[in-house]
């Protein structure tokens, strides 16, 4: 699943793209701020957890700004989680519903 994120104006960079796999981050490209730091930002998180990747960005502060471009990815990472939870349990529905079950029924069974 590919996520495009637009982070906070208080940061350098102007879009993030996140690729995942389940709950695997294949691949972040962000589009904007300071090279070497989201280039290695986005290298060493690649193949990590959702979770994991959240844990250790999230908070990040740049100067006085309140945030950060690793912090804006941690934001970006929890969104994404959200919106494949949701699409996950989506197809999960369909799926069950094409195999005679109705929505939701399925966790009972």
């Amino acid at each position: 699943m590919e996520y495009r994120y637009k982070p906070s104006s208080k940061v350098c960079s102007q879009e993030m793209i996140i690729e995942l796999e389940g709950d695997i981050i294949k691949k972040v490209t962000i589009v904007g701020g300071c090279a070497g730091n989201t280039v290695g930002v986005s290298n060493l998180i690649q193949g990590m957890k959702i979770d994991e990747a959240i844990e250790r960005i999230k908070g990040i502060p740049c100067g006085v700004r309140g945030t950060s471009c690793p912090d804006q990815l941690a934001i970006a990472l929890e969104e994404a989680k959200k919106r494949n939870r949701k699409l996950v349990g989506h197809e999960r529905g369909i799926e069950n519903e094409e195999k005679g079950f109705a929505r939701n029924e399925w966790r009972r069974r």
